[in-house]
């Protein structure tokens, strides 16, 4: 029987959905690199439009569809970093690749455009990336285009140019030493997160590499880390006697998510604590208590998947307005675009 699937190797780097995580290390290279982004789809896709692969001559992260056409996309980025051009490329529906099949039956348009990793553009972006900043990025393929700015806009396509908001990558603070603590770490690092654990007078090794560790008070640990809203905080110790300041303190910040483990039927003794410290009602509304979604166990890994899963949809909601919706941004691309 014939294999429905036939691929020499699994693309370990399809998952990355933020180019600027490999961008740095391709800039630092000095190689040629392309963007590919995608900027219009006609009927349901796999990605919303503004999602983006990052293609080197050696290598290529991300992903734009199901698998279908990442490889080809490539193939052409390699083509127009040689050329110096960017190309327009459609599948599926009026793709002049019959051979390239889209399994959800949509049209697609991608723009690709082979970059210089010194462009000033290109530096202000991976700096976005390091100094957890926003930055608005727009570009026709040829010319670039990075402001900082604090506003959302509607990422879009105007036929000649598109429009992206890149925004600062989810960061989870996780207060707690126990195994869902660890889990939760674990998972959110697979996620691409920046992870911060707090555990006051733990050990003095962290117990992840690639984390940020502090052995300090809760309250005062995120006092120091200057929270933005692009922060999720997690208090999973149990009874600890700074628990509740340190929720106090989260409560107060900029975090687009701040929950507490802990059973239902205390949760009120613990909002009069909260209370005791300071906390107002319009704060408390803020509160995930007990975290995570219903319907999880109470192993540590359930928690963990529990509590990231929740923090995910948190930090989906309030991206929505900075993020691509489900319709085209463009309802079609001008036919002169696009690569024959």
């Amino acid at each position: 029987m014939k294999a429905r699937l036939s691929m020499s190797n699994w693309r370990n780097a399809a998952p990355i959905d933020d180019i600027r995580e490999p961008l740095c290390s391709a800039c630092d290279a000095s190689g040629p690199i392309a963007i590919a982004t995608l900027v219009a789809v006609d009927g349901s896709a796999p990605r919303d439009v503004g999602a983006q692969m990052l293609i080197t001559a050696e290598e290529y992260w991300g992903f734009l569809s199901g698998g279908c056409i990442e490889a080809d996309v490539a193939r052409h980025a390699r083509e127009a970093m040689a050329e110096g051009a960017p190309r327009m490329l459609r599948y599926g529906e009026g793709s002049p690749w019959f051979d390239i099949k889209l399994a959800c039956g949509s049209g697609i348009n991608v723009l690709v455009e082979p970059l210089s990793p010194d462009e000033d553009a290109v530096a202000q972006l991976i700096a976005s990336y390091t100094r957890r900043a926003p930055l608005l990025w727009s570009s026709d393929g040829t010319e670039r285009n990075a402001i900082w700015s604090d506003t959302a806009p509607t990422n879009g396509w105007d036929g000649s140019r598109y429009t992206l908001l890149f925004e600062p990558r989810l960061r989870l603070v996780l207060i707690g030493e126990d195994g869902a603590t660890l889990a939760s770490a674990a998972l959110a690092m697979e996620m691409g997160w920046d992870v911060v654990l707090i555990t006051p007078g733990g050990p003095e090794a962290s117990p992840l590499s690639g984390i940020t560790y502090c052995r300090s008070a809760p309250s005062a640990a995120i006092e120091a880390f200057g929270i933005d809203r692009w922060t999720a905080i997690a208090v999973l110790s149990h009874d600890r006697e700074d628990d509740e300041r340190g929720l106090a303190a989260a409560l107060k910040t900029e975090a687009f998510y701040v929950g507490a483990i802990g059973a239902r039927a205390r949760l009120g003794g613990r909002i009069a604590k909260l209370h005791a410290h300071g906390v107002e009602e319009s704060e408390l509304a803020r509160l995930h208590a007990p975290i995570g979604l219903h319907g999880f166990g109470k192993a540590p890994r359930e928690v963990a998947l529990s509590l990231v899963a929740e923090v995910a949809q948190a930090f989906q909601a309030r991206s929505t307005t900075a993020r691509s919706s489900d319709v085209s941004i463009s309802s079609s691309a001008p036919a002169s675009v696009v690569s024959q």
